[in-house]
Parts: structure tokens; sequence; C-alpha cells
């Protein structure tokens, strides 16, 4: 068994031990639900070969791992009820099994939990983790406010949206590889280097999620293909499309991207075809690739020894090159 096989298969007999559904029902099943749907496991894993790359007990990083796997899930039932989505991983969101009031509640409840999980550690690494997950999740919650707002405004830079997507997703990528530094008690340095290789691979890996929302197989990517265009996100393909695209296409992607109309399939093919057509999903994949080799770069300033480091090296390669 693979050291990732090892973190991944410890991490979900601990996430099944901990996860029970008790009373009130109704509040505790969507909970359990949403923790079982799957998913890469992406956030937990990487806070356990953390502490384990720093020479501690990767064990004793499960609660913590837990507590970022349920934020994380947390984000995403909320997000699902602010976009709307019918799909998660391949099944109905928890608004649309329990309805949007339980899928608030039970969301708040999975934010609660998650700070609960911290308490388990001793009094130093708890106040260290808890002033992480404070400054985590208020970030998180500022790049969702700016996803929203960015679909009503029709002047959003590159920058800003790469600031959004670094504040919406790789925040909580980087804070799950200081975690396990937290916990393995590494200088303070060390772990801001860690969580610098994080905000990288992490921004890396939204912008390959936005290219698999539109090129992503529908029968394997788990989420309704195309969905950030059915919702007018403006997306670094978008963005690029515009600035590289002819003022007829830019015309016409402004016009798709301003009204919903009743044939959502025709407006997912004609936005995918102008991406193709100004190069904007070439230059997707080049920047994702920029954000890689930035991470691979920062990975080799870690001060552990090579092999611990071709392992993170390893898992990031992996992600790059997932198809879902």
């Amino acid at each position: 068994m693979s050291d990732i096989e090892q973190y991944r298969s410890t991490f979900m007999a601990h996430l099944e031990q901990k996860n029970k559904v008790k009373e009130p029902i109704n509040l505790y099943e969507p909970i359990s639900y949403i923790l079982n749907l799957g998913g890469k496991r992406l956030r937990p894993i990487l806070t356990l070969m953390a502490a384990d790359i720093f020479e501690a007990d990767y064990r004793s990083a499960l609660d913590a791992a837990l507590a970022i796997e349920v934020f994380h899930n947390f984000s995403l039932v909320h997000d699902d009820i602010m976009d709307g989505a019918p799909l998660r991983r391949g099944k109905k969101t928890v608004h649309e099994k329990w309805g949007v009031n339980t899928g608030i509640l039970s969301g708040d409840a999975m934010l609660i939990y998650s700070y609960q999980l911290l308490e388990s550690y001793p009094d130093a690494i708890f106040k260290e983790l808890m002033q992480l997950f404070g400054q985590t999740a208020m970030a998180v919650c500022e790049g969702q406010q700016y996803d929203v707002d960015f679909e009503v405004r029709d002047n959003v830079t590159i920058p800003e949206y790469l600031y959004m997507i670094q504040y919406k997703t790789a925040v909580l990528v980087g804070a799950a590889l200081k975690m396990g530094a937290i916990i393995a008690e590494r200088p303070k340095e060390v772990q801001d280097l860690i969580y610098d290789f994080g905000i990288n691979l992490g921004t890396a890996f939204q912008l390959q999620d936005d290219y698999l929302d539109a090129f992503g197989d529908p029968d394997s990517f788990g989420k309704q293909v195309g969905g950030d265009i059915i919702a007018n996100k403006k997306t670094y393909m978008y963005l690029k499309a515009l600035e590289m695209g002819s003022a007829e296409q830019i015309q016409e992607l402004g016009h798709l991207f301003s009204v919903k109309p009743e044939d959502t399939a025709k407006k997912i093919a004609t936005a995918k075809e102008l991406f193709l057509e100004t190069g904007a999903v070439s230059m997707t994949i080049r920047e994702i690739a920029v954000y890689t080799d930035k991470a691979f770069s920062i990975l080799e300033m870690l001060p552990v020894d090579g092999s611990r480091k071709e392992m993170l090296k390893q898992f990031g390669i992996a992600l790059m090159k997932r198809e879902v």
C-alpha cells in the first residue's frame, strides 16, 4: 500500500468512526450524506502528509484532517444553495434532497463541528490551529462573496479573479498543509513555506477545476458540466476569451453571459466553442502549469529530505493530471 493510500484509508476509517447520525435525524443525516458522497479527500490527505513529512505521527493529525474536510464540505453545501446546483459528485445536492432550510442549518452545524474537532489538541497547538482556521474561514467567505459579486459585474479583471480563487479555494489547501506543520511543531518559517506551496498548488487546482467544468467528461465529472457557464461565472477562460477575442467574439460572449436562455445546452456549446477559438483554453492550461511550477519551486526550499519532497511533488503532479 502506498503512503497516499495509507493516508486515505486511515482517514476514511476515522471519518466513519466520527460521522454518526443522531437526533435530530434531519440535521445530522444530511451531514452524513455529504461527507459520504466521496470526493478526492485532497485536503485531509495533505494534512496527514504534512504531519508525516515533518516527522510527526500522521495519525495525530486525524482530527485536524477531519476538521478541514468537514469545513470544506460545509462550504460546498452552502455554495450549492447559492448556485442552485442540482448535483454534487453525481448525486442530488443536500438542498435538493432535504430543502434549502435544512441545507443551511446542516451546513451551520458542520461549521461548528469543524471547530470542535480541534479541541483534542494541547493548548499551544490548539491556539495556533484555531488562529489559522479562523483566518482561513473568513478568507473563504470573502472569496465566496467576490465570486457572487463577479456574476453581476461586467468589468472583472484577471488579477481580481485570481485573487478570488486564492481566497475561495487555495487558502484551504494551504491551511490543510500548514495544520500538519503546526501539529508537527515546525518553526513558523517552515509553516509559511508549506502554506505558500499549498496556495500555488490550490490556485492551479482551481484553474483546472474551472477548465474541467466546461471540458470535463460528463459521465465522470460528478457535477453539472457547464455549470459555470449557465451561472454566468467569469472564470479565467471567460476573461481570457474577452482579452484575446475579436470584437465580434467579445460581443457574442458578452451577450451569452448576460442572459439565461431556455436552451442551456446550446449556451454551453457556444461558450466552449468561443473559448477554443479565442485561445482562452490553451492560455488556461498554460496558467495551470505556471502555478504548478511555482508550487514545486517553493517545495524545493523545504528543509526536509528529498524523498519526502518527492512524495508531495508526485501528489501534486497526480492532481494536475486528473481528468475529473
